[in-house]
């Protein structure tokens, strides 16, 4: 593998792609979310055998990755995501004139993606890191996951067949297998515009410095996890409380803990825990444990669970049980607020079917839990309109904390569409400003120029008078098409 013949093909590829217009790059997303379709007997197999999911769930996440790349076909189709802004000359303009100043977005260049383990296609090879990046106009050099080989291959070969049936360049996609060497070796290279990585705190921190210690440093979109906190109040709980208790524990167990947004940290009230603390427990008796990802991510899990029971600030709800490594038990400890806010050690994040119940006494207590809470991708209030009107102190401080704040149901489920934001402040992510999901984590890839006095001839399409493209423009600060 020659890293600088692949940055160079792309480079070169690039300068081809970024030109097409939004219905050509979305006729090339809209084919490949066809062939990947016709190839779902192909793909399911591998992946349900390389990941331990069900293939119930690998049908539903290749639905999915499908249905994301649909979502920026339709975007760039229809043009206007690129934030066209337009102020016209005045000449006449007294004291001085105005120049005639226009700006949009251009894509940023090769990108490199890093693919996710725990989910094989929405999060991996054709998942939403990769389309958006395309979408943006940027080609990607993609660094496959070693959890899941076979099915990155196939996904790959899915996506070179689109590009031949498009006719576009092979280059403005490359599939790269291997380990950290091959991973730092992409960062590293002068020609890597900006790189996306979804998965432990470790892996992205260590990409987000290798990225900054570059001689021209480069932005780094990291989704590096999250505890996704639930703060419950006593009218909720006394009105709904086995109910939460299912919801709860339906939302930490899903997938074996194994989403970034299952929740690990529920804030309950003192007068309420023992009846709440019970349901939970009920719930949680007969829980089978779930085979995890692969033996790697099961033995992290208990590896941190044994850390965590050699504390006595805990009271054990359920331990889990390691008889089987691969298999993820749940787990539920209880720990009281003033031992949570005096030691950071219980702020972090488990990956897996573990969450701490931590009990507070009184809104003081509460407002202190919030403002030692680290950067979430999400956070959830369980509380009834009437408990939530005195709470806005809380809630102010709550949104500082979190990227997406959620006041019914459970964290779990990422909606992929246009208004969600599915990442965070630090450490939930690098980049606090983006998203990984839906449709506006196509900007992540691009950055804004501005053109001073350009010929109408030698303008973007998007930028000229007469708007061919038939975009929403903002012009002299009104948005008109």
């Amino acid at each position: 593998m020659n890293i600088n013949s692949i940055f160079h093909a792309a480079q070169a590829a690039f300068l081809v792609f970024k030109n097409l217009s939004g219905k050509e790059k979305g006729r090339f997303l809209d084919t490949l979310a066809e062939i990947l379709e016709s190839s779902r007997a192909a793909i399911v197999p591998l992946a349900v055998r390389e990941s331990n999911l069900l293939e119930g769930r690998i049908n539903g996440e290749l639905g999915r990755t499908t249905g994301q790349i649909r979502l920026f076909a339709n975007l760039v189709k229809e043009g206007s995501w690129v934030e066209a802004t337009i102020d016209p000359a005045m000449p006449d303009r007294s004291p001085l004139p105005r120049a005639d100043i226009r700006r949009f977005l251009t894509p940023l260049g090769p990108v490199v993606v890093f693919g996710a383990s725990n989910f094989p296609l929405a999060f991996s090879t054709a998942g939403g890191d990769t389309i958006s990046a395309l979408a943006a106009g940027c080609p990607v050099i993609y660094k496959a996951h070693p959890a899941h080989p076979e099915t990155s291959r196939k996904v790959a070969e899915c996506i070179h067949q689109t590009l031949a049936a498009c006719g576009l360049p092979v280059a403005l996609f490359t599939h790269v297998e291997g380990g950290i060497e091959e991973g730092q070796e992409l960062v590293k290279h002068t020609m890597a515009k900006a790189l996306a990585f979804t998965g432990s705190h470790a892996g992205g921190m260590a990409l987000f410095h290798l990225a900054n210690q570059r001689e021209v440093p480069i932005p780094v979109f990291a989704e590096m996890g999250s505890v996704n906190p639930i703060f419950c109040f006593p009218q909720k709980l006394e009105k709904e409380n086995d109910a939460l208790a299912k919801a709860f524990v339906a939302s930490l167990t899903l997938g074996a803990g194994q989403f970034c947004t299952n929740p690990g940290l529920i804030f309950v009230p003192e007068k309420q825990v023992q009846n709440f603390g019970k349901a939970i427990a009920t719930e949680l008796k007969d829980m089978a444990a779930a085979p995890m990802l692969h033996p790697g991510i099961a033995k992290a899990y208990y590896d941190s669970i044994q850390s965590l029971k050699a504390r006595n600030e805990l009271c054990w709800v359920k331990v889990a049980d390691p008889k089987h490594l691969i298999n993820g038990s749940p787990a539920l400890a209880e720990i009281k607020a003033a031992d949570w806010l005096k030691d950071r050690f219980f702020h972090q994040e488990v990956f897996g079917a573990f969450a701490l119940l931590v009990i507070y006494r009184n809104q003081e207590e509460l407002l202190e839990i919030a403002q030692q809470l680290q950067g979430q991708l999400t956070i959830t209030v369980w509380a009834e309109e009437e408990e939530l009107a005195d709470q806005l102190s809380l809630v102010n401080l709550l949104e500082e904390k979190c990227g997406r704040l959620i006041f019914k149901g459970v964290p779990t489920g990422v909606e992929v569409g246009h208004a969600m934001q599915h990442g965070g402040p630090f450490p939930s992510t690098t980049a606090s400003q983006s998203t990984s999901v839906g449709s506006h984590a196509i900007k992540r890839f691009t950055r804004p120029i501005a053109f001073q006095d350009m010929p109408q001839k030698l303008l973007p399409e998007a930028l000229m008078d007469a708007n061919p493209l038939g975009i929403w423009r903002t012009v002299n600060g009104i948005l008109t098409k």
